[in-house]
């Protein structure tokens, strides 16, 4: 009792609730200690994720940085490529029409050529016929010198006859004796015409033979030089063709035409194509080894060149480079003309020419004859 009331009149007790406080700030101290442990924890596992994230960043950044290097290196080497092929295109532009100024120029040098021995030919037509007006005249000459030799005749026998007369009849008058002496005087001179005009004859005989010899001796001679360069290209043109066939022995895609040698053109191209295939560029190189081997041998007087004519089917071709059949065989004929002479052959001793599809071989049509019409030809000629 007394220990109660002291303690009421002590005042209330607080530290019961001091206590519970300080016990529930502790644990909320403690709480939020593990809190921010934990937080710490997670935020520190974020920012390595983060780290390592931004380390492949910079991994995957640092690759396509090397990409856009070669992608800019390809890029330049692209844009050399690009110039260099702009160079060669112009570079064969060039050739082409180099070639086809060579082209013009080789038809020009025939057609001279050609003029040259139709001029001889009409000169050898023109002596002809001087000679036919000469023989014409020579027979005017001898009808009126045989006219004249009767003339004369006459005039001997009348003189004659004037003589025997006049020896019958001697000292008749002065006027007779005049006469006769005026007779012989036109005898002498028809004597002097007669001379003048067998002179003349004979001169002219001489010029005629003179010149029937000129013309003689100018027709053999060119003869024998035609005959000559002939005969050399053929002897030439007959080896060239041997060691060709015996170089290209054993194929069935070639084929001899008379004095021709016909490969198919599916050997060296693709369909509705321009391009030598590899296969046709091996067999270009035995045929340009052989052109300079022969061309060596060939005289330089000789004037010769390969033709290599292209000839296509009947299928007609219409494209934005090859708008019909003639540029199509043109272009491949120019293609193997220019790989024999970027193999070492002479410019001046190549020609090429397209024919389309006007001179076939097989008029039929078939895919037998497609394939045998589709051809390239080469032949050894004059130029």
């Amino acid at each position: 009792m007394l220990a109660r009331r002291s303690r009421s009149k002590q005042g209330p007790d607080i530290w019961p609730g001091f206590v519970d406080a300080i016990s529930t700030l502790l644990l909320v101290l403690i709480f939020l200690l593990v809190v921010f442990i934990l937080a710490e924890f997670f935020l520190s596992r974020a920012l390595s994720g983060r780290d390592e994230a931004l380390s492949r960043l910079n991994q995957q950044v640092s690759e396509l940085a090397d990409l856009l290097s070669l992608e800019q290196l390809t890029t330049e080497e692209l844009r050399n490529n690009i110039a260099d092929l702009g160079l060669q295109l112009q570079t064969s532009m060039k050739d082409r029409e180099e070639l086809n100024r060579q082209l013009f120029l080789a038809f020009g040098k025939q057609d001279n050529l050609e003029s040259d021995i139709a001029s001889l030919q009409r000169l050898n037509e023109l002596n002809k016929e001087e000679r036919d007006d000469l023989d014409l005249r020579l027979a005017a000459s001898l009808a009126v010198l045989k006219a004249e030799q009767a003339a004369l005749s006459a005039s001997r026998d009348k003189t004659a006859a004037n003589q025997a007369a006049l020896v019958e009849q001697e000292k008749l008058s002065t006027s007779a004796q005049r006469q006769v002496a005026l007779l012989n005087q036109q005898i002498a001179a028809l004597r002097i015409q007669l001379n003048s005009i067998q002179a003349a004859l004979d001169a002219t005989e001489n010029e005629i033979a003179e010149k029937n010899l000129q013309i003689s001796n100018l027709g053999q001679r060119l003869n024998v030089a035609l005959a000559n360069k002939v005969g050399e290209l053929s002897r030439y043109r007959s080896e060239f063709f041997g060691r060709l066939r015996d170089s290209l022995s054993g194929r069935s895609t070639v084929s001899i035409e008379g004095d021709r040698f016909v490969i198919q053109s599916g050997v060296f191209f693709g369909s509705g194509s321009a391009q030598l295939d590899p296969a046709g560029e091996t067999q270009l190189n035995d045929l340009a080894q052989l052109v300079m081997d022969i061309s060596t041998e060939i005289p330089r007087d000789i004037r010769w060149v390969l033709r290599i004519d292209g000839h296509t089917d009947t299928r007609p071709i219409s494209t934005n480079q090859f708008p019909s059949n003639w540029e199509l065989s043109a272009a491949r004929a120019i293609s193997v003309a220019r790989y024999l002479i970027d193999r070492g052959v002479s410019p001046n001793r190549v020609m090429a020419a397209g024919f389309g599809e006007f001179q076939p071989l097989v008029d039929r049509d078939s895919e037998d004859a497609y394939k045998a019409n589709r051809r390239i030809e080469l032949k050894l000629t004059e130029r």
